[in-house]
């Protein structure tokens, strides 16, 4: 199960989340986020250790402004997280860049998983979010029980207000093709800043299942 952790935006305490060795750590360049890095010195990101993958996350940017960024703080893997076309996602593809792409089910819809056929087959990953007007970072579920009728191949990460007593439903959920978890808003202390204690009591539990997750090479890049 991959581990992720986003919206890390403070030096000190990117230093410290690192030596929790999660496999992904998420940075939102999107300065309308109370979660923003996009002020922070390359060289944090850049120093991570390897096996960590730090993820850029944007909200409609364009693939030059995306190239730009991840190009300068040596990031490989973009998550879209806003109304972007599956077209920006093949593009990125084409630089050698990996993507995610947030999205989710409409519960109210006759197929709950029709409106993101495309992404299923332009994202190398899908993250299953709560929609909000603030582009992740809600502290609110969704209901995880869609994933019965989940009808694609693409791998997912469940996101969307995952929080330290979550364990056992995420125990539950688990099933192909999810890869792993998101988890953002519910481990701080204020927007950007993770609680290192309910990190490390929620990665423990987590890791006595898993414990292989922090060295595992992912799957994308095994296919690559």
């Amino acid at each position: 199960m991959i581990i992720k952790v986003c919206g890390n935006a403070h030096p000190d305490n990117v230093e410290q989340v690192a030596s929790l060795t999660p496999m992904l750590m998420g940075f939102i360049f999107h300065k309308g986020s109370p979660r923003s890095a996009c002020g922070l010195d390359p060289e944090v990101v850049k120093s991570l250790p390897k096996f960590i993958r730090p993820v850029g996350v944007f909200v409609d940017a364009t693939a030059d402004e995306i190239i730009d960024t991840v190009n300068r703080y040596g990031i490989r893997i973009v998550q879209l997280h806003g109304n972007e076309k599956p077209a920006l996602a093949h593009a990125l593809r084409q630089r050698c860049l990996t993507v995610f792409k947030a999205c989710g089910p409409d519960p109210e819809a006759a197929d709950p998983w029709g409106g993101i056929a495309d992404w299923a087959g332009a994202a190398d990953m899908l993250i299953l979010d709560t929609p909000c007007e603030s582009h992740g970072g809600s502290g609110c579920k969704w209901d995880w029980s869609l994933l019965e009728s989940y009808p694609y191949s693409t791998p997912y990460l469940i996101s969307g207000g995952i929080g330290p007593d979550d364990i056992p439903a995420i125990i539950s959920a688990m099933r192909e093709p999810m890869a792993g978890i998101d988890i953002n808003s519910r481990f701080e202390t204020s927007p950007g800043v993770k609680d290192l204690n309910l990190l490390i009591r929620f990665t423990t539990q987590l890791r006595s299942l898993n414990e292989d997750e922090p060295t595992q090479i992912p799957f994308w890049e095994k296919v690559r």
